[in-house]
């Protein structure tokens, strides 16, 4: 009997350098990779997302909460020369 799959959806951060993209999931402590391009990095993060997520052990490494807030605030004034 296979088990059911489960899908889910997790944020990813893209941090171009002058060698590639490095790439992380901040929900997911300790779980980056990196690519030439973008493609290459989204591809290997998720290769990341899957192995830290059946190697993990949920009790040393839970999957953090995430949440978004939303602020209000002055624009900032901008600068003339």
């Amino acid at each position: 009997m296979t088990k059911p799959q489960v899908k889910r959806t997790f944020e990813i951060l893209l941090e171009p350098d002058e060698d590639g993209f490095h790439v992380w999931c901040p929900a997911l402590p300790g779980c980056h990779s990196f690519g030439l391009t973008k493609e290459e990095a989204k591809a290997n993060i998720v290769e990341a997302i899957e192995l830290w997520l059946e190697t993990a052990d949920p009790s040393e490494n839970p999957i953090l909460e995430r949440e978004t807030v939303h602020i209000e605030m002055d624009e900032p004034a901008t600068t003339r020369a």
